[in-house]
């Protein structure tokens, strides 16, 4: 509030006034500064109330009412779905209604009501039919052109173009298509992100000119970066959607803008135009990094070839109409690969991608802005990091050196770029010292923690007294373990990082060290309390005395629902309590005791030596779990329902009774395997007790904050009045 507005009353007096309340000690002046904040409260309220008027202004709270207004059914709040509002899908109510059951409405009404992407698609117009011949229509053949290889690519896909033969089974569970009443909408769950400056990992030690985009060294497909569309004016094509790069589009893309350029008769690309969707930056004049033009890069398959250990490499040069183009790169976009030429090695090399994921889980280039160390007084050491140049340091081992030795109690190191750190670290802790280590909002270093000999290794955290201390990490990948030494350490807060489980994996996504787990805080440690939030782990291994763990919005992959993924430090002892809120857990853990277990999938065993303290709700929990006191958990609940139905008591189930009610609700996902776009994501069978088991009606899991049951109820709910009479729509996903 400002002081003019709390002046405004006072400054109305006539100056004798002022002047004899100045004398008296400003009593007046007091009372009317109150009576000011109490009108300024009202002009403010006055003026929300106006800005409530218009779709535009108005608070989020407003949003259903003046959709309520427009006869609008209520719709399920998205409140864990970051900045996503109801606002979009108000505000053009009136623009749906006026084009009532058009392809494109359907289309746009999907994206504002879910926030995900869309593609209607009208099956009927994809029917083979007979023509007749004074109506021959040459855009839909019946027979597929097998010369046209693009297109059938995208065979039974959203984008497809080939006509199918009648298909008359319902289409609303999603299992008919092609009929005269059926339209389709397609969603993308899969959302894409753009990382910039990532180090390409090299396929050979020391580098042969083969690269993986992916830092880690795996194959990683890479995703489009979706154009944005202000307004839907027409179908969403391939460049307006979150997909998987196709080798052909890509190739026959930069084909055209090659021969444009040789031809006069410029073709734009549609993928590496103003904001392209990959880069590679090579070396250029004064050592800087430039990237290569989209014209030098040839799009191409590098898949291994049987027989040989080399990739193809592409030529230095192609020609186009009689004049040769150079070429200085190849790329794979379906397997995230890059080549060049045979005896070409840059000194540096940098590029530019987007891969696809769930949700903000893990470290990646998502906003976090919030959970950053950002206000720092003088009595707080800060030092940023990058390896390019424009930081105060170039490597983290130095930052951490300097934060050693500085007088400041407190220390705040951020990186500033996404470039891999392949160091050695080691952090001397002391009594009420703490640091934080993160990345700069949008970015997503890796720390390749290793050895002298370049192995993986682990950061080791030490010191001689760890009471009060505290390390924070925030927006990291790592590869390599953290190892925390007895009494050095009393609280580990990792935020938004992905500790690779296994350490390290292949280029098939297989881990290297699957034992390994990737904290280890080694015992005596009686006050070590390790938080987890929206991270990516490998097994947690803790002193069995510590304060214990607390992790949501987590996975933690122990690679099998047998394996160890939490336990004391020794591996297979009991470890400290734990509590674990809406966690995906590949694995089992053995705890003293669980204070609580809610909305997660633990898919292994849950032990607790102690269960009368905590309780277990929402979940799945592993057979043969002992957990504390359960509520609405599965497959408890399947178990009592089977039961019930046959008038037995669920302990007089027979042992095959109990396995074959377990596997129909057992949770199924898309992939297990870490590095792969849809990693943890239930599948599109997972038995809807886990997919709407959790409190709110969402899925249990991780990725609940998705939202995923409510934003598809959404959808149906709108689709009833937009969709044409006689018309029935399917929702399929796209990723």
């Amino acid at each position: 509030m400002s002081t003019a507005t709390r002046e405004r009353l006072y400054e109305l007096l006539p100056a004798i006034y002022r002047i004899r309340d100045a004398e008296n000690g400003e009593p007046l002046h007091a009372l009317l500064t109150i009576m000011g904040d109490e009108l300024a409260r009202i002009e403010e309220d006055t003026a929300g109330l106006y800005d409530d008027w218009f779709i535009e202004t108005c608070a989020e709270w407003v949003i259903p009412y003046l959709g309520d207004l427009l006869g609008l059914r209520g719709l399920h709040q998205l409140t864990e779905v970051g900045d996503f509002s109801q606002r979009a899908f108000v505000a053009n109510t009136l623009r749906y209604r006026r084009r009532k059951g058009t392809a494109p409405v359907l289309e746009q009404l999907a994206r504002d009501v879910t926030g995900w992407p869309a593609r209607a698609v009208e099956f009927f117009a994809r029917l083979a039919t007979t023509q007749h011949l004074n109506h021959v229509r040459l855009d839909s053949p019946a027979t597929a052109s097998l010369r046209q290889a693009s297109r059938l690519e995208l065979v039974d896909g959203p984008l497809e173009t080939v006509n199918h033969t009648a298909e008359v089974r319902n289409i609303a569970p999603g299992r008919g298509r092609y009929n005269i009443p059926n339209i389709g909408i397609f969603l993308w769950r899969l959302q894409p992100y753009f990382v910039q400056g990532v180090t390409p990992q090299p396929v050979t030690d020391p580098p042969d000119g083969r690269y993986h985009f992916s830092p880690l060294g795996n194959d990683l497909p890479l995703f489009n970066r979706p154009r944005t569309e202000s307004e839907i004016v027409h179908l969403a094509e391939e460049p307006d959607l979150p997909v998987m790069l196709r080798r052909r589009a890509l190739y026959d893309d930069l084909e055209a803008l090659r021969l444009g350029s040789v031809t006069g008769k410029p073709a734009p690309s549609q993928y590496l135009d103003a904001s392209p969707v990959l880069q590679i930056l090579l070396p250029a004049a004064g050592d800087d990094l430039a990237p290569v033009p989209a014209a030098e890069i040839l799009i191409c398959n590098l898949a291994d070839i049987p027989g040989e250990s080399d990739w193809r490499r592409p030529p230095t040069a192609q020609s186009y109409a009689g004049q040769s183009l150079p070429l200085q790169v190849a790329v794979d976009p379906q397997l995230g690969r890059i080549a060049l030429p045979a005896g070409v090695v840059p000194d540096d090399i940098a590029v530019s991608y987007t891969y696809g994921f769930s949700a903000d889980i893990g470290g990646g280039p998502y906003p976090r802005l919030e959970t950053l160390e950002l206000d720092a007084d003088a009595g707080v050491f800060t030092a940023t990091v990058a390896q390019r140049g424009g930081g105060d340091h170039t490597t983290l081992a130095s930052a951490i050196a300097a934060w050693v030795a500085a007088p400041e109690a407190a220390g705040i190191i951020t990186v500033l770029d996404s470039a891999t750190y392949a160091e050695s670290l080691l952090i001397a802790m002391a009594a009420g010292r703490s640091l934080t280590i993160q990345a700069a909002d949008g970015q997503r270093p890796l720390l390749r923690l290793q050895d002298a000999g370049g192995a993986p290794n682990a950061l080791i955290v030490t010191g001689a007294d760890g009471d009060r201390s505290a390390l924070t990490l925030n927006g990291l990948w790592i590869e390599g373990g953290l190892s925390i030494q007895s009494v050095s350490l009393e609280t580990l807060r990792v935020l938004h990082c992905t500790l690779v489980p296994g350490w390290r994996i292949d280029a098939a996504g297989v881990p290297l060290l699957p034992a390994a787990p990737s904290i280890l805080a080694i015992s005596p440690n009686p006050d070590f309390r390790l938080e987890l939030m929206r991270t990516i782990s490998g097994a947690l291994h803790l002193a069995a005395e510590s304060d214990g763990l607390t992790a949501h919005d987590s996975i933690l992959d122990a690679f099998d629902a047998e394996t160890v993924a939490f336990a004391a430090h020794d591996g297979v002892s009991a470890g400290p309590p734990a509590s674990f809120e809406r966690c995906t857990i590949y694995g089992e853990v053995r705890a003293r005791q669980f204070d609580l277990i809610s909305e997660s999938i633990l898919l292994g065993r849950a032990l607790a030596e102690r269960r009368q303290v905590g309780c277990s709700r929402f979940s799945f929990l592993g057979e043969g779990s002992r957990a504390p006191r359960r509520h609405r958990c599965q497959p408890d609940l399947a178990l009592d329902a089977y039961a019930a139905a046959r008038n037995k008591q669920v302990e007089a189930l027979t042992t095959v009774e109990r396995r074959m009610v377990t596997l129909t609700v057992t949770p199924t996902f898309t992939t297990t395997r870490f590095g792969r776009p849809a990693y943890a994501q239930l599948s599109r069978t997972c038995p809807v007790e886990i997919s709407t088991g959790a409190e709110d009606g969402g899925e249990m899991g991780v990725f609940h904050l998705v939202q995923q049951p409510q934003r598809l109820a959404n959808l149906r709910t709108a689709l009833d009045e937009y969709l044409r009479v006689g018309l029935e729509a399917g929702i399929f996903f796209g990723d």
